[in-house]
């Protein structure tokens, strides 16, 4: 299926059903918010004319077009539109810096930008040194530097265009960073997205049709998991900025059924005064993932927002479900909470291979720890233009993760640590999260990131920063007593930060390299 085919199938299912719904704002006039939907057949129409004019505007099948816009309905629409005209869509996050972003565009060769005027001035800044771009459109607005999205369609026809359909068409191109050089663009077929749908429809609740609740940006995975929702006709409500409180509204008001939050962002809404009185009813599955949960919390979740968390594990290079924990695997069959494990990353998918594999290539045994390895459908064709980096990720004939586990003898998927993020103190590997889990046990903990500093005596010392619940205190040695009793002395820090904020990124994970860096600058300073 191409991503248009999602959206085709959930209108056979009810073309003036709600497709696309954008949270309002409140009128004041004591009715609430007001929002504002679109069916699957105008969804479908608008797609349909976004591919007409890409081809009259010289877009051809294979070139890049990327999307720069916060969460909006009317942006996520043109990705199908982008679909139908068999080019390929390449999400920008507009939390990027202008430079970041502009490295991006044209280390994939775009050819189109379609942004909302909010951004005008990152577009400003990048567009001289964009000479690739033929297409500039902008979504909400007419300025100089691009063609209205209202101008643009003006006349277009809303009849689809002839297509082919090729499994392993590229679908989707999107960038993995640039926090170690050139970002790499992943690169996505149909046939990746489509096993990652069928992954998602295999493993987790869904009756009925679906309402699902998009928070996190749909440049990510709150995106992705829009199409599997779309092929039973649901429908996606779409709100453009966090909003905790309103999340909780529109849960109850619109009787969600499925949402995704990474696990910081779950945190911060164990917090809410109202969560204890909203109707939660509804919900079937509410996804964490794209960062390690706390244990702790995750009891806590269950408990109070109700036996309907879910977790998944993937990657851009293997979107979403290298590995899935539904609700009712949080829970042995006498329905008590299955606490040992919370820690776990669930267990390989239905149509992935997992394992765990040493620096040799050897597959080692249940227990054993070393890289976790994937390979299946759902692995991503290569690195964009990058065959050294596509030839490193795919050594052995696996692709690797990055991340160190291993699989227990129940084939539960623990992830020990990033293999970048192991701290080597007095000649003993100690795991970063293993130590971040124990540290989140701690009641006064909100959030917090352990790494490890250049130390004379131990070669690196377990630095740990955390970040408190409003209104609560906790000293150093408290902390690393705690710790040391859970983990042993070596594993325990030697150094405990109390931070009021965590720097994250753009989806909400704590940045270890921004918290290293601060902490060196810290001590070369003497701060």
């Amino acid at each position: 299926m191409r991503l248009h085919d999602y959206l085709d199938k959930g209108t056979s299912l009810g073309a003036d059903r709600p497709c696309l719904t954008m949270t309002g704002t409140d009128r004041g006039d004591g009715v609430g918010k007001v929002a504002a939907s679109l069916s699957y057949a105008e969804v479908q129409e608008f797609s349909n004319q976004v591919a007409r004019a890409l081809q009259t505007s010289g877009i051809a099948p294979g070139d890049k077009v990327a999307i720069l816009s916060a969460n909006n309905p009317i942006a996520f629409a043109c990705v199908f539109g982008i679909s139908r005209a068999g080019a390929v869509w390449c999400p920008v996050n507009p939390r990027n810096e202008a430079a970041e972003n502009q490295e991006l565009l044209d280390a994939f060769d775009c050819s189109a930008l379609i942004f909302q005027q909010a951004f005008l001035p990152l577009v400003q800044r990048i567009l001289p040194q964009l000479p690739k771009l033929r297409l500039v459109v902008c979504l909400d607005a007419s300025v100089p530097e691009a063609t209205s999205l209202v101008t643009w369609l003006d006349g277009v026809p809303a009849d689809p265009l002839p297509e082919p359909l090729l499994a392993d068409d590229l679908a989707l191109l999107v960038g993995t960073g640039g926090t170690t050089g050139r970002p790499k663009g992943v690169m996505l077929t149909e046939r990746n997205l489509e096993t990652m749908s069928a992954i998602t429809l295999m493993s987790y609740p869904f009756e009925g049709r679906p309402v699902y609740l998009a928070l996190a940006p749909l440049t990510h995975a709150a995106g992705v998991l829009c199409f599997p929702v779309l092929t039973l006709g649901g429908e996606i409500v779409v709100m453009p900025a966090p909003d905790l409180p309103e999340f909780l509204a529109l849960i109850e008001r619109h009787r969600v059924t499925h949402t995704f939050l990474p696990p910081t962002l779950i945190y911060l809404l164990l917090g809410q005064d109202a969560l204890s009185t909203t109707d939660l009813s509804s919900l079937q599955c509410f996804w964490y993932g794209a960062a390690p949960m706390s244990a702790t919390r995750l009891e806590e979740a269950l408990e109070r927002i109700g036996p309907v968390m879910a977790q998944l594990f993937g990657q851009s290079e293997a979107p979403m479900m290298i590995s899935t924990m539904a609700p009712a695997d949080h829970f042995h069959p006498d329905s008590s909470p299955a606490v040992e494990r919370f820690a776990s990353a669930g267990r390989p998918s239905p149509l992935t291979q997992v394992a765990i594999m040493a620096d040799d290539g050897r597959l080692l045994d249940r227990g054993e720890r070393g890289e976790i390895v994937v390979r299946g459908s759902l692995v991503m064709a290569g690195y964009y233009q990058n065959p050294e980096a596509t030839a490193a990720a795919s050594a052995y004939g696996w692709h690797h993760t990055g991340d160190i586990g291993f699989l227990d003898d129940d084939n539960y998927l623990y992830i020990v640590d990033r293999a970048k993020d192991m701290i080597i103190t007095g000649g003993f590997n100690v795991y970063s999260a293993e130590v971040e889990q124990a540290l989140m046990t701690y009641p006064a903990i909100q959030d917090c990131a352990v790494v490890g500093l250049p130390d004379e005596k131990w070669g690196e010392r377990v630095t740990a920063v955390v970040q408190l619940h409003p209104g609560l205190t906790v000293s150093e040695s408290e902390l690393r007593n705690y710790v040391k009793g859970r983990l042993g002395s070596v594993k325990a820090p030697k150094q405990v930060e109390v931070w009021k904020e965590l720097p994250r990124s753009k989806v909400g994970k704590v940045l270890k390299n921004e918290v290293k860096t601060i902490l060196l600058e810290l001590g070369r300073s003497g701060g």
